[in-house]
């Protein structure tokens, strides 16, 4: 929940933009977790091994495009292990790569406890320790800063001359180009929080963010409605507090039953709760002040819903996951891929009850829905902040059409993803103990054994049909593709055009998704990989093109032998699609 999606390109793209508006702002953006930090379990302890070309065209891709045209300021390393050394003091990853192939001229930052040891801290690319463990943090306070490995340590053996002059004058350049950056720069602008302007984006970015599942026989938009249930402990529990880092201090969040509420003030919205899930609300310090307390059995929850939806026109069950332990939020990796809280058996209940049930799920994750072709309507909703209500209010009642698409893939069972064997997750559990800090520690050995094959990539590649495919929303309207067309080269760029039609009866916008497959490789290619997308928006009965320029890039691997990308000669498709799954039209070329 804490990333952009399982697709590297994608991720790709929606990080550099993000860099670049928080950093016109004199803000530095500090991009993490760099890199391997794919689970919270043993997340201090876990020691990843994974090849050379793996590494380079799934894990890296997304922080390359942060620093090389994002030109990010700030890289947080992560808590894991790569070849033997934690990320946040890693000569491979900071020093080869990041600093060297990449050319990154801003700071590492060390996560919160992330440094374990003053030699490789100084020599391997750290540049600012964030927090340690070691025992200066039970000293008073005036002498905890000394103990942290970068601190007291680190002077003493550049008195010694233990340690070159050039490595600290190099970190001092990178914290000083970063405070010119930012607090030093006289024409760095003035912010602003909680605007009108803030309200409004974060409203617009929601709605457009939201997925469109399942919508059988178009009972959504609502209309005519004159009784609305809304039934599930998501619909009024706040989400901007807990979760770990994620938490926020928010000055206020529209639930999504306070959003209905308001856009359906002409009909009756009823409200159940339907099942009891978290009914804390505090995180490190922040308190919701939610009195989510409730008398009721599960039985007696379930029984009242059941009852209040037999004769209302809409029943929307408002669940999922949240920010509390095990589920979204850091620390902790989730305990089942199903939902939690008996959930399933409350939306089977008003399923058999009420034809017209929508299935609004909150969640930063994929989960299991064991429910879906007994349910009409499927939402895929998010975290979505300040205005979450308003966004999916917006959506339900149609005055925005949906427009997102799934950034991962939704599977059927966690049986159907490639994490198949204990060397995968959890790890291994080496014999012997290291020294973390004052505490002795067990390191897990893992290996990405699936390799290249992850997300689409593997359902794709194993055959294995999922639930909701990568790429995947739909629409209160219809869009006709036609014959896509290719102009130029891609030695200097081949420009993909796609012709795009609205052929319903409202306005709405479709992201056409540009694919590539090499059907004709030497090495082992996924089917198809993600290379380009277009959002378009159309009126109905209008058209419009989506442009997509491909380069090399777009049709090479890493050759983890010559270090270095590969494009090979050859015949290559470009699949046009709605998703990843729903290819629409295509197109040879040759290289």
């Amino acid at each position: 929940f804490e990333y952009m999606g399982e697709d590297p390109y994608l991720s790709g793209r929606m990080v550099v933009p993000y860099v670049k508006g928080v950093q016109s702002n004199g803000v530095a953006a500090c991009v993490k977790h760099y890199a391997l930090n794919n689970q919270e379990y043993n997340r201090f302890t876990t020691n990843v091994t994974v090849d050379d070309r793996t590494l380079y065209e799934i894990y890296l891709p997304a922080f390359k495009a942060a620093v090389q045209e994002g030109k990010a300021w700030a890289i947080m390393g992560s808590y894991n292990l790569y070849k033997n050394q934690w990320c946040c003091q890693n000569q491979y990853t900071l020093n080869d790569i990041l600093k060297g192939e990449w050319g990154f001229d801003g700071v590492v930052i060390s996560d919160w406890g992330g440094v374990h040891d003053t030699d490789q801290a100084v020599n391997n690319g750290l540049d600012m320790e964030f927090g340690t463990f070691t025992n200066g943090l039970s000293w008073s306070a005036s002498n905890a800063y000394a103990n942290y490995y970068l601190s007291g340590p680190y002077l003493k053996g550049l008195q010694e001359g233990k340690f070159s002059t050039d490595v600290l004058d190099n970190k001092a350049r990178r914290v000083l180009r970063l405070m010119f950056r930012t607090v030093m720069d006289k024409n760095r602008p003035y912010g602003s929080f909680v605007s009108p302007e803030h309200i409004a984006a974060a409203r617009k970015i929601g709605a457009e963010s939201i997925v469109l599942l399942k919508n059988d026989g178009g009972i959504l938009p609502i209309k005519n409605a004159k009784k609305i249930l809304v039934v599930g402990e998501n619909a009024v529990k706040m989400m901007t507090v807990g979760g770990g880092s994620s938490s926020l201090k928010v000055k206020n969040e529209v639930s999504p039953l306070e959003g209905i509420q308001e856009r359906f003030a002409d009909a009756e919205v009823v409200y159940e709760r339907g099942y009891v899930g978290d009914v804390g609300g505090q995180y490190n310090g922040v308190t919701t002040g939610q009195d989510l307390s409730e008398s009721r059995s599960a039985e007696k929850l379930i029984a009242d819903a059941v009852a209040a939806a037999k004769d209302a026109d809409y029943v929307i069950f408002i669940g999922g996951l949240n920010k509390s332990e095990h589920q979204d939020a850091e620390g902790e990796d989730r305990e089942s891929y199903e939902l939690p809280y008996s959930q399933d058996t409350v939306i089977e209940a008003l399923a058999a009850a009420n034809p017209k049930l929508v299935v609004v799920n909150v969640s930063g994750n994929a989960v299991a829905m064991p429910w879906v072709s007994k349910v009409p309507a499927i939402v895929q909703d998010w975290y979505l902040g300040s205005e979450a209500g308003h966004s999916l209010a917006d959506v339900l009642s149609g005055d925005v059409t949906p427009s997102g698409k799934l950034p991962f893939t939704i599977g059927a069972t966690l049986a159907d993803y490639p994490i198949q064997s204990e060397i995968q997750y959890p790890g291994i559990p080496r014999k012997e103990t290291v020294k973390m800090g004052i505490q002795d520690k067990i390191i897990y050995d893992e290996t990405y054994t699936e390799g290249i094959f992850v997300g689409y990539r593997w359902f794709e590649h194993s055959a294995i049909k999922p639930t909701f495919p990568f790429g995947y929303g739909l629409s209160y309207t219809t869009f006709e593709y036609g014959e896509p067309k290719t102009s130029g080269s891609i030695d200097k760029g081949l420009t993909v055009t796609v012709p795009v039609k609205n052929t319903g009866s409202v306005a709405g916008a479709e992201v056409v998704q540009i694919y590539v497959s090499a059907p004709e490789s030497s090495v082992e290619r996924p089917v198809k990989e993600l290379k380009g997308f277009g959002k378009i928006f159309l009126e109905p009965g209008k058209s419009g093109e989506v442009k997509v320029t491909l380069d090399k890039a777009s049709i090479s691997y890493f050759d983890a032998q010559k270090h270095d990308w590969v494009a090979e000669k050859g015949n290559y498709r470009i699949l046009v699609g709605a998703s990843s799954e729903d290819i629409r039209k295509t197109v040879d070329f040759k290289y």
